[in-house]
């Protein structure tokens, strides 16, 4: 089986991590949840992570591919639309992105122009399609619960989860945000257990729990054995996930995270004044 060259990324202000996936027999690598940093306060963005992924992969001298999106983030700004200008490629997110758009498309009452059937993204993946990063052929799975268009990425002896799985240490995602559910997410980690045991699992997110060292990374045996919210049964689990659910807070950028990154990253449209504005929804979430 092949093995993917994967380097990764940590952006410690929103605990994510991005990737860059080689092929080990060509240039050509696929980069999946890259970030924009944004600054609430201020309402700025910069590229600094971005422009370090660029200077990784102009150092190796990588051709991408591909930019995959797991799901539409609700704790980070994609930095896509910079790097497809950047380095080229493909823009892709599962099918059920259009979901997404119908929900959050109503609470923010976009624009009437705004299209809602997933075409702001280059290509939209199915379930069980597959796509050539170089000589490796990458497979979606789509494993929902935590959103309704949550993908999963098996390539070679790698699966990249997004925010399905975390470190056994730390769970699993909350199913809470619109959409969600934990009978569904049961069922999406099932799918993502089913695969040989050796697979690793490249994790989404970190959060260091109990001040450790960053861990992004696991086998299927790993998580089988010893993930701590998948010890028990799914009526265990459910009851467990959304009793913990009820207990967290909502992300600190969700509201404009998730309106920018339905767009695939871009910003809504600029007003009469040239300035590009996000929406608070004021008790509606």
């Amino acid at each position: 089986m092949i093995r993917p060259i994967v380097h990764h990324q940590f952006d410690p202000a929103t605990w994510t991590l991005t990737y860059v996936v080689q092929d080990p027999n060509s240039r050509a690598c696929a980069i999946i949840d890259s970030v924009l940093d944004f600054d609430a306060a201020s309402g700025r963005t910069k590229t600094t992570s971005a422009d370090q992924l660029i200077q990784f992969i102009q150092e190796h001298d990588l051709e991408v591919q591909w930019i995959l999106e797991t799901h539409v983030h609700a704790d980070h700004i994609s930095a896509a639309p910079y790097l497809l200008e950047q380095l080229g490629g493909t823009l892709a997110i599962g099918n059920h992105i259009v979901d997404v758009q119908g929900i959050f498309g109503d609470l923010f009452n976009v624009e009437a122009s705004f299209s809602r059937d997933g075409s702001q993204f280059g290509h939209l993946l199915n379930d069980g399609d597959s796509i050539q990063i170089g000589t490796m052929i990458l497979n979606a799975m789509h494993t929902p619960g935590h959103t309704p268009a949550c993908m999963s990425y098996q390539v070679g002896d790698a699966v990249f989860v997004g925010d399905t799985l975390f470190q056994p240490d730390f769970g699993t995602a909350r199913c809470d945000f619109p959409g969600g559910s934990a009978e569904t997410l049961w069922n999406s980690v099932q799918k993502i257990l089913s695969l040989p045991d050796e697979t690793r699992v490249f994790t989404g997110h970190d959060y260091l729990p109990g001040g450790r060292e960053l861990e992004f990374k696991s086998t299927v045996a790993e998580q089988r054995q010893h993930n701590i919210h998948l010890q028990g049964t799914q009526a265990q689990f459910i009851e467990m996930r959304e009793a913990r659910d009820a207990t967290l807070s909502m992300p600190t950028l969700i509201l404009q995270s998730v309106q920018t990154n339905m767009r695939a990253g871009a910003m809504p449209p600029a007003e009469e004044n040239g300035v590009s504005y996000l929406k608070i929804p004021i008790n509606a979430v």
